[in-house]
């Protein structure tokens, strides 16, 4: 059998899979109507999948029209089955007539060869289709400042962030719209995930759910976020107890900080496999405190009393203010980090990481990574900066932390980032002693 025959069988094939795949759904769902009952099932899904495949297949010898006529054509008998159906059932929902129009689709894009986004778009239907009670008792929960806050998020990351550049401008051109707007958007939408996941997961699986998983994009972002919802006039403390609310969100900061050390010591081995032996330990041991001091604060529950958690109620699912303010402040501190470059130089290396420090982990870990594999830098000079960017930025969390909580997380930030800090300090001292001084 000639290649292209083999070819234009294995499209037909995905055509016909990605039809049945959806019939097998559609099916399921409508098992208890009789045969006849039902406009399409699972055999004329696949049909349909099929007459998609076989359409682009002609079309592509025999011109558009072809596909275009079996477009119509099916479009004619769908919504003749739809009449037939309302008028019988009074039953107007449209779904299964649209995935039917879908599902052509799909088999005509595996006629077109990509059989890629054949199969995944049938999968994402069949899915879609399965998950009808979950999302409509989604959309009956759903409350309006809730929909308000998630269009708003969208508007910032879908609509405003593409089109914003993505370059240095300003002095020094140390301003980047795209890096300073992505951090308002990240802050802000770290407040709607840690909103919904309190409101779904319940307060205290929420947090820190929302600590651990924020850590892996910001932990000072994620530190902004949790922060806030310490501050005792949106959460007073409970009368006649310890602060077990501010001890949990406490737990969450401190998760997230935790992730920050082992994320840097991925970015910078990967760049530059040399600062392993200095960055290991030192960040290894910083994490590993961090995350203990974060997981006995969020198991230290009392006997006895309401849950710690009990008062923790879901706050407005979008903080605009703050995402601002914080990019506001972001931008600031790359101005200072710009002129320090322009005045002094890279020369002053351990200064520019402190500065550094104030606004992010990754980009100058990045950067000092980047000038050992280039060989210009010493790994052991280099790793001693990504060290001090790591605790200039652990202190600005807990400060952060400490002032936006009003006070109330001043006594588990303390110890728990400063214990995290002093560990990892000592592990970097006896190491200094061990290693061999690089050239």
């Amino acid at each position: 059998m000639p290649a292209a025959d083999l070819d234009s069988l294995s499209r037909l094939a995905v055509a016909l899979a990605a039809g049945l795949l959806i019939g097998l759904e559609r099916g399921w769902h409508a098992r208890a109507l009789a045969e006849g009952e039902r406009v399409a099932g699972f055999r004329t899904f696949g049909l349909i999948g099929l007459l998609g495949g076989l359409a682009s297949l002609l079309g592509q010898s025999q011109g558009l029209p072809v596909l275009a006529a079996g477009f119509l054509a099916l479009g004619a008998v769908l919504a003749a089955g739809y009449w037939r159906g309302t008028a019988a059932s009074h039953d107007l929902s449209a779904t299964s007539a649209v995935a039917a129009l879908v599902t052509f689709g799909l088999g005509a894009a595996a006629g077109e060869g990509e059989l890629e986004v054949a199969g995944a778009g049938a999968v994402i239907v069949a899915l879609l289709l399965g998950t009808k009670p979950q999302l409509h008792r989604l959309v009956e929960r759903l409350e309006q400042a809730e929909l308000l806050a998630v269009l708003k998020l969208l508007l910032m990351s879908v609509v405003l962030l593409p089109v914003l550049p993505d370059r240095g401008l300003g002095p020094w051109n140390a301003l980047n719209p795209y890096r300073i707007w992505w951090m308002v958007v990240l802050i802000a939408g770290l407040s709607s995930i840690g909103y919904f996941a309190i409101r779904l997961a319940g307060p205290r699986r929420g947090i820190l759910l929302t600590g651990l998983l924020g850590g892996l994009a910001s932990s000072t972002a994620t530190t902004v976020t949790l922060a806030r919802r310490a501050a005792p006039a949106a959460r007073p403390a409970m009368p006649g107890r310890p602060d077990g609310q501010a001890r949990l969100i406490a737990a969450g900061i401190l998760l997230a900080c935790a992730v920050m050390f082992p994320r840097m010591l991925l970015v910078a081995a990967v760049i530059a496999p040399a600062l392993l032996p200095v960055l290991a330990v030192p960040l290894a041991v910083a994490g590993v405190v961090a995350a203990a001091v974060g997981l006995w604060a969020a198991g230290r529950e009392p006997a006895e009393g309401p849950s710690a958690a009990a008062g923790l109620k879901p706050e407005n699912p979008f903080e605009f203010g703050t995402a601002l303010k914080f990019g506001l402040l972001l931008a600031g501190i790359l101005l200072l980090t710009a002129a320090l470059r322009r005045w002094i130089g890279d020369e002053a290396l351990y200064l520019i990481a402190a500065v550094s420090g104030l606004a992010d982990v990754d980009a100058v870990t990045l950067s000092f990574s980047a000038l050992v594999a280039d060989g210009r830098t010493p790994a052991l000079l280099a790793g001693g900066a990504i060290l001090l960017v790591g605790a200039v930025n652990t202190l600005v969390k807990a400060a952060f932390g400490i002032a936006l909580s009003r006070g109330r997380l001043t006594a588990w930030l303390a110890g728990g980032l400063g214990g995290a800090l002093l560990a990892g300090a000592a592990a970097a001292a006896v190491e200094q002693l061990l290693l061999p001084a690089g050239p």
